[in-house]
């Protein structure tokens, strides 16, 4: 941590979530233009009060049974998610028994190393695309995240896909996959092309996909069918954007 920040500070939890991500940065984990994401998103976690809402519940239990009915799921992850989230991420990939994939836009040999060191670091056994992982190229996409693993996101059926990523999302749907994103931003390319759009906040969100992940592991897979045939994401959007424009004429 690069500065001490006091419990008591209004600002304390987002203050953490900024110096983790500095802290990324200086290790050669996050690219500039994450530290730039980071920003446009905890815009969007205001709006929605810092908490997870009742919309991004019903995303993040219809995202957990969409996992669990797959036959390839992936857990793709970028410098932000390992900087943030690196234990709980890996405890999500535990619980759920799907792999890890780095997947970067930025994609340099000095960052796939530091990120394949810090994910082992932190106790994962094994992360895909990057190492001595076989990777393959999909054709959809023209920037480096075409480069994926053989093993992972190229015959992945459904992909978690967290934070804004909105050109990858778009060629993993054209190319037949589904994908699941973390997006505070409903109004990103990301959150309106992909199956399920979870509006919060990464740092509640994935210990909470590990939760609902445990006790969903019970369910019958037509319970499961049924929460993923019941759920709509456009509605879901909408309803975030609802309550996003009630709350602003509240403050106001």
């Amino acid at each position: 941590m690069l500065i001490e920040v006091p419990d008591s500070h209004p600002r304390a939890q987002s203050l953490h979530v900024r110096e983790k991500l500095i802290e990324g940065f200086d290790k050669g984990l996050v690219a500039k233009a994450g530290l730039i994401a980071h920003g446009r998103g905890e815009c969007f976690d205001y709006l929605i009060g810092e908490k997870t809402q009742h919309f991004a519940e019903l995303a993040t239990e219809a995202a957990c049974a969409m996992l669990l009915l797959a036959e390839h799921p992936v857990l793709s992850l970028n410098g932000n998610v390992a900087s943030l989230c690196p234990d709980e991420i890996i405890e999500l990939s535990k619980a759920a028994g799907v792999p890890l994939e780095i997947n970067l836009f930025y994609r340099t040999k000095e960052r796939e190393d530091a990120l394949l060191k810090h994910m082992e670091k932190h106790g994962a056994h094994e992360v895909l695309g990057v190492g001595n992982d076989e990777t393959v190229q999909i054709e959809e996409l023209q920037s480096k995240r075409r480069i994926v693993s053989k093993k992972g996101i190229y015959i992945a059926d459904v992909v978690f896909v967290p934070l804004e990523d909105g050109d990858r999302t778009e060629a993993l749907v054209a190319s037949g996959k589904k994908v699941i994103t973390v997006d505070l931003n409903p109004l990103s390319r990301t959150a309106q092309k992909a199956q399920i759009t979870i509006v919060d906040n990464i740092v509640r969100t994935v210990p909470l996909m590990t939760e609902k992940i445990k006790e969903m592991k019970n369910y019958p897979q037509k319970r499961l069918g049924e929460i993923l045939k019941n759920f709509d994401n456009k509605k879901n959007l909408q309803a975030a954007l609802y309550f996003i424009m009630q709350r602003l004429k509240e403050l106001s």
